[in-house]
């Protein structure tokens, strides 16, 4: 029975490596809804009237306070020259989070989406981790890179997430009070991670 005081949705927090993406996949598969990650780039894209792949280079990290990423004036619309793109995209983002809070039951990863839905009855946090190592040989994997090669991508891809949600929430990303669940994905196979998150969205009437 779905929610009467809007939709269900799960929001999945995620350290690099730590597969967050494929369970949000293999999750909305089992559940039959949808999930959003870079689509959430390309919606924004479209409502701003500014590329994807511009955007892609400001996703889910904070704005640089010493230069504007776009240095072409023709590049972007007036009314952002004066703005750094990461915060037309948060915000942009924000937005498009809470109107599908309230349209369709989904799954939303990353996008500090946990604080954006904060008091949405239908809403379930999730942050998925694992220890260091486990993500270091998870990329070396991915992306067919060495252990010294991995481990830096790992520890920069922490820190921008890191970042980006510590400075457009004022909340700590780590922090695991933040969450209404938090799973070690090194620990769990995944389908036990599905087990529990598909109870988990059962359980929001």
């Amino acid at each position: 029975m779905g929610n009467t005081m809007g939709r269900r949705v799960i929001t999945i927090g995620r350290q690099y490596g730590s597969n967050g993406h494929n369970i949000a996949k293999k999750l909305s598969e089992r559940l039959g809804i949808h999930y959003y990650d870079k689509e959430l780039i390309k919606i924004a894209g479209e409502m701003q009237n500014i590329s994807y792949e511009e955007l892609l280079k400001v996703d889910e990290k904070r704005a640089n306070p010493w230069r504007y990423p776009v240095e072409d004036d023709a590049q972007m619309g007036r009314q952002f020259r004066f703005e750094p793109m990461n915060d037309v995209l948060f915000y942009t983002q924000a937005e498009i989070i809470r109107k599908l809070a309230d349209k369709e039951d989904c799954i939303i990863v990353g996008r500090c989406a946990n604080d954006i839905l904060r008091g949405h009855e239908g809403c379930r946090s999730v942050f998925i981790h694992a220890p260091f190592e486990k993500r270091v040989s998870v990329i070396m994997e991915r992306a067919s890179i060495d252990e010294r090669e991995a481990g830096a991508l790992v520890k920069k891809i922490d820190k921008q997430r890191r970042y980006y949600y510590n400075y457009f929430t004022d909340q700590k990303w780590e922090d695991m009070d933040q969450y209404d669940i938090c799973l070690d994905s090194s620990t769990l196979c995944e389908g036990q991670i599905l087990d529990v998150l598909a109870a988990l969205y059962e359980s929001v009437l």
